[in-house]
């Protein structure tokens, strides 16, 4: 099969490969995707420069996200699943094997039935951004009369993030850097978009929660975020992160000490099997209600792997970015 692969870290243009590889079989309990689509996605670029891990296998073929049809399925696996369309997750953690080539074997449970209506593009935006998103807004706690504020409301989790808190009843307010990121959010479910390049994101929260402060943050990058906090969020709030950049945090440490501040980090990686299950089964309802809106900013063919990296690296794509590979 064709397929994308690296065998050491670096540069996308240096170590990112394409040629033939050994097609993959399921094994009991496994099922064989034939891939249409491959979700790119940041952690699968910091990943494959070593920015976050160094290669643990002679060939890494990566991306975790895609979707495709079920075309063989291992022992124990019914043959009813033959043809299904789906969604996958986890599909290169702890593994060599990724979605960004043809054919992808994994755990039948890692396979998710898509909706019909659901394209595959789509699809390849599901098993990271979505159920980070999801997850994160459940651990908030979000609900009628909470107000959440959302970091990066138009990036691949927030944008998801903010339909997710909509949807449980709260009151969203999310921070943006441009007007067309205001707009996405907007469309999103957002009641309130702040562009932090150029508003006092403090004062415009206290101003539209009358000085009481949000209930929750859903942050994106507490590194750079962390100081931020005494300015937004009421006593007995809590911060839902998901992710950080390299450098180390200015924590309040006072505030939070004094206002009984709950940090709480999530790792959509290491789900448990109750945390998992109730994302999928939100997605999967809201794909089946035609509620959840999802953003392709670029789609590029598998050729141009390298291409979708630098995007992604880059960041300044408006949406997801997914490679067709099928």
């Amino acid at each position: 099969m064709h397929a994308a692969y690296y065998e050491q870290n670096g540069p996308a243009q240096q170590v990112l490969q394409l040629g033939e590889v050994a097609t993959p079989r399921p094994g009991p309990g496994e099922v064989r995707v034939k891939l249409a689509t491959s979700g790119v996605n940041p952690s699968d670029v910091k990943a494959r420069s070593g920015a976050t891990r160094k290669i643990g296998y002679p060939r890494v073929i990566p991306h975790s996200d895609g979707a495709g049809e079920i075309d063989m399925v291992g022992e124990g696996v019914s043959a009813a699943r033959i043809g299904e369309r789906v969604w996958l997750w986890n599909a290169q953690w702890l593994r060599a094997f990724g979605t960004c080539a043809e054919y992808v074997a994994l755990a039948s449970e890692q396979a998710v039935l898509l909706p019909a209506s659901t394209s595959f593009e789509a699809g390849a935006c599901l098993g990271i951004p979505a159920m980070t998103a999801y997850h994160a807004v459940a651990v908030s706690g979000a609900g009628p009369g909470d107000t959440v504020l959302i970091a990066g409301g138009a990036g691949g989790v927030g944008h998801y993030a903010v339909q997710f808190a909509k949807a449980a009843g709260a009151t969203v307010i999310a921070t943006i850097s441009s007007p067309e990121k205001a707009d996405l959010a907007r469309a999103a479910g957002a009641d309130h978009a702040v562009n932090y390049k150029n508003e006092n994101v403090g004062d415009r929260v206290m101003a539209i929660t009358k000085k009481k402060g949000v209930d929750a943050i859903i942050e994106l990058d507490f590194a750079a975020n962390a100081k931020l906090i005494p300015g937004v969020l009421r006593p007995r709030g809590q911060v839902v992160i998901y992710g950080t950049g390299p450098l180390t945090p200015e924590v309040p440490q006072m505030f939070l000490l004094r206002n009984a501040i709950t940090l709480k980090y999530i790792y959509v990686y290491e789900l448990d099997n109750r945390e998992r299950a109730a994302a999928i089964s939100a997605i999967s309802h809201s794909l089946g209600a035609s509620k959840l809106i999802n953003t392709i900013g670029m789609t590029l063919p598998l050729a141009d792997v390298v291409t979708a990296h630098e995007a992604v690296e880059a960041g300044k794509v408006l949406g997801n970015v997914v490679l067709n590979v099928g």
